[in-house]
């Protein structure tokens, strides 16, 4: 079996469907009955049209489903309508589905579950497992999204931004389970700029391309998490760095700068440096400048003082963040950080051990707490005063 080019079908069939009057539930419903139908019989009997076999069974499962819940009047016109056998429509609707399973009503969670479903392909099972939730929940989750959009009709505006937050959202999950949501991620963003010309779309590409390259190098033999500065460029996939620098530089020429962009920027910065001491951070705070005024994010605020600290050393990076709300997630560790290149191991072994107790996974929690454990053998070494500054 195929599964790339039944993942690729899937949004395509579901459209003409809702198309053709169902909605998108049902649709979606028959879809994945026809999908079970096509792993029971293709490697067996494969098809000559793919799509058309598709789309002919899945609308035979509507039509069954809807002679069993609707009136007499309703089977009828259904029936009516049936096309005549013949090549399938060439219309394809996958960028209205990620509009629909982006759509602004449903949470955030509920919308990548249900882009996952509908637009990706993926089981409700391999959704589940990728979440570390029972699949009864992500069922559920699943079936309330398809409630809450099933009067939405795929000829209505969608917004963009909507949709790059839910991509950007799988792609910060990563891996479990059985399916690599980042990589997954990155083929529904390449298969979103294939369709449409926008240059924060091709700016999430290109971010997500970046981050990408580095994974090999992201953690050791032992699953440790690496720092940037420590990490061995050498892992580094420079096809994947070549790729997203690219895609960057023609959305950068469209002159049209958003966040997604920017933050592609700083990430190319990072790659384009062979060692971590050859880094511009001299430019990346510049970048950073531009996200701050895009966005006025705290966190891309966070991130600008750490790279102050870097640029125009740590007291300045100190300054920075001494004006951001302390509670902010990572801000105890950046000042950690800050405070270890100041010369001050004292308040940086008690800031690591402090954002260990806040870390947001294992991974960060087991690095923060190797951090503060290595100043304080240091310390008790010097006897546990900090070197003079």
């Amino acid at each position: 079996m195929d599964e790339s080019l039944l993942r690729t079908l899937t949004p395509t069939v579901i459209g003409i469907l809702v198309r053709r009057g169902a909605d998108f539930a049902a649709a979606e419903d028959a879809v994945q009955e026809a999908l079970v139908e096509a792993v029971r019989r293709w490697p067996d009997d494969p098809p000559r049209d793919a799509k058309g076999w598709l789309l002919t069974v899945a609308w035979r499962k509507f039509l069954d489903a809807a002679r069993a819940d609707t009136s007499r009047r309703r089977r009828e016109v259904l029936v009516e309508a049936e096309p005549v056998p013949g090549p399938a429509e060439v219309v394809d609707d996958t960028i209205q589905l990620y509009f629909l399973c982006a759509h602004p009503s449903l949470t955030p969670a509920s919308a990548v579950a249900l882009t996952l479903r509908a637009v990706g392909g993926l089981t409700t099972r391999q959704i589940a497992q990728a979440y570390l939730v029972p699949e009864a929940t992500m069922a559920q989750r699943i079936s309330r999204a398809k409630r809450t959009v099933s009067g939405v009709r795929l000829n209505e505006p969608g917004d963009v931004a909507t949709v790059l937050r839910v991509l950007y959202l799988v792609f910060n999950e990563g891996y479990s389970g059985d399916v690599d949501l980042a990589a997954e991620a990155i083929r529904l963003t390449r298969q979103l700029a294939a369709r449409i010309s926008h240059e924060e779309v091709a700016g999430l590409l290109a971010l997500m391309l970046l981050h990408h390259a580095r994974r090999p190098a992201r953690t050791g033999p032992d699953g440790r998490l690496v720092p940037l500065a420590e990490q061995d460029r050498s892992r580094w996939d420079t096809r994947l760095i070549a790729e997203g620098v690219d895609v960057l530089q023609a959305a950068l020429a469209r002159d049209r700068l958003g966040e997604f962009q920017a933050q592609a920027a700083i990430a190319a910065l990072h790659a384009d440096a062979r060692t971590a001491e050859e880094t511009d951070w001299v430019q990346i705070v510049e970048w950073y400048d531009e996200l701050v005024r895009l966005t006025d994010s705290p966190v891309a605020r966070l991130n600008r003082a750490v790279a102050v600290g870097e640029a125009d050393g740590p007291r300045a990076g100190l300054a920075a963040l001494a004006g951001l709300d302390p509670t902010l997630p990572r801000h105890t560790a950046a000042a950690a950080y800050l405070h270890e290149r100041d010369g001050d191991p004292v308040t940086a072994a008690r800031l690591y051990a402090e954002a260990a107790r806040s870390a947001p996974n294992l991974a960060e929690r087991d690095h923060l707490t190797r951090q503060a454990a290595r100043l304080n053998v240091r310390l008790r070494a010097g006897g546990g005063q900090s070197p003079p500054r």
